[in-house]
């Protein structure tokens, strides 16, 4: 596995984005808006002033080389960076009307899940895995449960691959089949936000192409921030696509621009595998 982007040429930067709709309009919904927004590990600024919108009930791609701080910003997002030591962020994040910085925690990650780039079951059962956000947010138990379960493994195009085994351990599914699981669970507590940090990037290109469809149709049920170095996969699934560098925001725009009609050289010249 490598960081390295996967630049296009001219002619799959057109095949890529044909089938992408006009951009939202200006006053579409915005879920979560970031202003100003600094990072530090300890005394190292890795984020310097960043500001978006992110729609609501949209695919909004972060890109850029690896340590522009994609991943850091997509943390802060749902407060995760709290787990590492002397890591602070300052400015301020708002989802809908609450700043994240002060709402309880796990009333955030409740709204704002997250799917790790790494498929990560917990050595349980497939029902079981599933079940655990419900059970541990108390919203559902017994039949109500068991309903949660299928309509979220559902949602992530699994259940017709597990019905018959959901009392097997996680750890039995391939590697695809176990981050549709992650995503099954991270559904199964409906949040409002989906945080995905390169979910496809350990997986085959069959296992990735489910997981693009995937995207579309959670993407009418909750709003989606996804981390990727593969141009391509960014083109095809953003409504919307942000380009970091060097802990900066350089460019934000909807994706057909984005990848047709960059406003900045660097974008282009990532975007084309100039640099990365």
């Amino acid at each position: 596995m490598t960081d390295k982007p996967n630049p296009l040429t001219t002619q799959e930067v057109a095949r890529a984005v044909a089938s992408q709709s006009d951009p939202a309009p200006a006053d579409a919904s915005i879920k979560i808006r970031a202003r100003d927004v600094d990072f530090f590990y300890g005394q190292k600024q890795v984020l310097q002033g960043i500001s978006m919108d992110v729609r609501e009930r949209k695919i909004t791609a972060l890109i850029g080389p690896s340590g522009c701080g994609k991943t850091t910003f997509l943390r802060i997002l749902n407060r995760m960076y709290e787990t590492v030591k002397h890591a602070r962020a300052e400015g301020e994040v708002v989802l809908d009307t609450d700043n994240i910085f002060e709402l309880p925690l796990p009333n955030l990650r409740r709204r704002v899940g997250m799917v790790f780039q790494k498929p990560n079951p917990f050595p349980k059962s497939i029902f079981e895995n599933v079940a655990y956000g419900p059970r541990v947010h108390g919203l559902a138990n017994g039949a109500r449960l068991a309903e949660m379960v299928e309509q979220s493994l559902r949602g992530a195009a699994l259940w017709d691959e597990v019905k018959d085994s959901l009392q097997k351990s996680a750890f039995s599914l391939s590697g695809g089949q176990q981050q549709r699981l992650s995503i099954a669970r991270a559904l199964a507590i409906d949040p409002e936000v989906l945080l995905l940090d390169e979910p496809c990037s350990a997986l085959d290109p069959i296992s990735t192409a489910k997981i693009e469809e995937l995207l579309f149709t959670i993407e009418t049920r909750c709003t989606l921030v996804i981390v990727t170095h593969n141009m391509a996969q960014a083109a095809r699934v953003a409504d919307y696509t942000s380009f970091f560098l060097m802990g900066k925001l350089v460019e934000f725009n909807d994706t057909k621009t984005v990848f047709t009609n960059p406003a900045k050289k660097e974008t282009e010249d990532y975007i084309t595998g100039r640099f990365g």
